[in-house]
């Protein structure tokens, strides 16, 4: 086998560890290593070839995480279209990556160090965008900042996606209850 099939293959092997990993993680935070390992259909030293360890694990899956909510972001395309729809689009877009985000905002071993992922920064500055446009549209309202209503999203998307895994809420009605919740809360009433 050449070495860029070597490549290739271990490439495959740590998409689908990751996979796995995110899946056990966002249901049991304290799932052992070998108990990922076994999911991903792979030996205790595989992953470790893969992982140093469970923090190499963790940091690995922010980087995914993170990768993965930008997808979400550029196909919910929020410079199109009034920021009311495009939050819609946003919640949508976001659903399937919830609980991998839910799991992410909750380990606390990813903001410790004071070396947070610039990933973070660069997701935050994009959904806060989208609210101060909101906002200077006239639709949003003004008295809460666009930090704040960016952390009521991350809170009202983990907080979802824990409520589907503990079967309090239906994944078809996610997407509906979270955009009409924070819209609810941050339109600007037109009345005086």
């Amino acid at each position: 086998m050449s070495h860029s099939g070597t490549v290739c293959l271990m490439a495959v092997d740590r998409e689908r560890v990751l996979k796995e990993a995110a899946a056990l993680l966002t249901r049991r935070a304290s799932t052992p290593m070998d108990e990922i390992a076994r999911a991903a259909g792979i030996s205790r030293a595989t992953l470790h070839r893969h992982f140093a360890g469970r923090d190499a694990l963790i940091r690995a899956l922010e980087e995914h995480g993170i990768a993965q909510f930008v997808q979400a972001m550029d196909a919910a395309r929020l410079e199109e279209g009034d920021a009311a729809s495009a939050l819609r689009r946003l919640v949508a877009e976001a659903e399937p990556v919830a609980a991998v985000l839910a799991f992410l905002f909750t380990e606390n071993q990813l903001f410790e160090d004071g070396e947070i992922n610039a990933g973070w920064a660069e997701l935050d500055a994009r959904i806060a965008a989208l609210f101060r446009r909101g906002q200077e549209e006239g639709d949003f309202r003004i008295d809460l900042s666009a930090a704040w209503l960016t952390e009521a999203f991350y809170g009202l998307i983990g907080a979802g996606a824990y409520a589907v895994h503990e079967g309090r809420v239906a994944r078809n009605d996610l997407t509906h209850s979270i955009a009409e919740l924070l819209l609810g809360g941050i339109r600007r009433s037109m009345e005086k």
